[in-house]
């Protein structure tokens, strides 16, 4: 990494989402990070069937991969999930073609299918070579097909970002999802699905981003904790 540039990061948008729609709703995390980081978000590689009101032709929602027939819920365990290794290729590809990036920034499927890119980084996948991860509103899949990614614990520096009022991926899921990682960073916020950006929160991004920047050396071992 040059001196003095900010840190790359690759944003992983939610199910239902695109790049756009992310890039729209993470302004305010945008401005927190201006100068220390820059986020530049990816398209998931499958539409999601059956829009809403609010859809776009032109910008469909997508998803990383589906837990049933056209559908993703994250808490079942789906016996054929469908998608995920053309989303890894997707990862791949935006990390090859637009990198170089630090870390990825992920937020709820996005989270998920980011611990899976930390899973296969930390064994050595030379495909996706991140250093960290910001995982916000994150879940472990219940697929039994992606058990293999949580089999021993992900050696690559996370922050974890967990809403005590989300709704959607509630706190006990990401917590769970956290304690796959060797010392998980994990900070809390009273709010629900979304990724926080107030004062707290912004301060929790740069200290932990502040590890992988020039003149911080390789990120020093962080104890396993709350911020």
């Amino acid at each position: 990494m040059s001196e003095g540039r900010p840190l790359r990061l690759l944003g992983l948008h939610g199910y239902r989402q695109s790049e756009r729609r992310f890039r729209q709703r993470t302004g305010a995390l945008r401005k927190a990070l201006r100068g220390r980081a820059e986020l530049v978000a990816v398209s998931a590689p499958h539409p999601v069937p059956g829009g809403g009101e609010d859809d776009d032709e032109d910008d469909p929602p997508r998803g990383w991969w589906f837990s049933g027939p056209g559908t993703f819920e994250a808490g079942e365990v789906a016996a054929a999930p469908a998608g995920l290794e053309e989303s890894l290729s997707a990862v791949a590809a935006a990390l090859a073609e637009h990198g170089p990036f630090d870390g990825l920034l992920g937020f709820s499927q996005g989270a998920a299918l980011a611990a899976m890119v930390c899973a296969l980084r930390a064994r050595g996948d030379p495909r996706f070579p991140v250093a960290f991860a910001i995982l916000v509103a994150g879940f472990a899949s219940r697929a039994p097909a992606h058990g293999h990614f949580y089999r021993e614990p992900i050696a690559l520096p996370t922050l974890h970002v967990v809403g005590d009022a989300d709704t959607v991926i509630t706190a006990p899921l990401s917590r769970e999802l956290a304690q796959h990682f060797v010392e998980p960073v994990v900070l809390t916020h009273p709010g629900g699905h979304f990724v926080p950006a107030a004062a707290p929160q912004k301060k929790a991004y740069l200290d932990f981003l502040d590890r992988f920047h020039p003149g911080q050396g390789q990120a020093e071992p962080l104890g396993a904790g709350a911020v």
